[in-house]
């Protein structure tokens, strides 16, 4: 059997690459998007009571998945890169039918333009995402606190961030202009090191993101516990 699904919004998010998107939702708080519904779904009338949620589940389409091939095993992140899983042990956009799950927090309702949005925080999820489904989370049901899962039993450890004194300017400006705490934002990102896991870091390297708004760029510095720290040095406004 084929099913056809059309989507019922767009998220707009200042995430154009993959590369330092969160890998969970809720990793960075600070992480705000907007979704614009579609016509005929963009009528009020379906997002009455909505108003009482905080969080929302969000079922979406890996509209631009690093393959256009499933895979019966995958490399996550979590394990280095370099150990292997089943891919339903795992939330790998590499799936039989590329559909994601995402729990978000709720920050409002507007129609800018006339256009129906809601207002979301702490997303993991690409500019231009689609959205197939909408549905409240629901606390007493959904959180299931024996929950375990051995390979992710706990959240990975931040790497300390620092800014250099033109990157803070730089993101004070920007704030200023979006309205947005952009070193909150960064810091949240940056803090779960999206390097590839199995690359050492190397203090000669330059490592960079491209946000809808802003170029960063950063490097990893050695501290003298002989861990690393990462290092911003630059924001670039687009």
């Amino acid at each position: 059997m084929t099913y056809c699904f059309s989507p019922i919004g767009i998220v707009h998010s200042s995430f154009v690459e993959k590369f330092g998107i969160p890998r969970q939702p809720g990793l960075a708080p600070a992480v705000r998007a907007r979704l614009e519904l579609l016509p005929p779904y963009d009528d009020p009338q379906t997002l009455e009571g909505l108003d009482q949620c905080t969080h929302l589940w969000l079922q979406f389409v890996f509209h631009r998945p690093p393959s256009d091939q499933w895979r019966p095993r995958v490399r996550p992140p979590r394990l280095g890169g370099n150990k292997s899983l089943g891919v339903f042990a795992t939330r790998s956009p590499l799936r039989p039918n590329p559909i994601g799950l995402s729990v978000v927090k709720l920050e409002g309702i507007e129609s800018p333009n006339g256009k129906l949005s809601l207002l979301l925080s702490g997303v993991d999820l690409l500019d231009g995402t689609p959205v197939l489904d909408i549905k409240p989370y629901v606390p007493y049901t959904d959180s299931v606190p024996e929950a375990e899962n051995r390979f992710a039993g706990e959240a990975p450890a931040w790497v300390p961030v620092v800014f250099t004194p033109e990157a803070e300017s730089a993101c004070r400006a920007l704030s200023d202009a979006t309205g947005q705490d952009w070193r909150a934002l960064l810091q949240q990102i940056l803090q779960q090191d999206p390097r590839p896991q199995y690359q050492k870091p190397d203090p000669q390297r330059r490592y960079g993101m491209t946000l809808k708004e802003a170029e960063v760029r950063w490097y990893y510095e050695p501290t003298a516990e002989g861990e690393h720290q990462l290092v911003v040095t630059e924001v670039i406004p687009h």
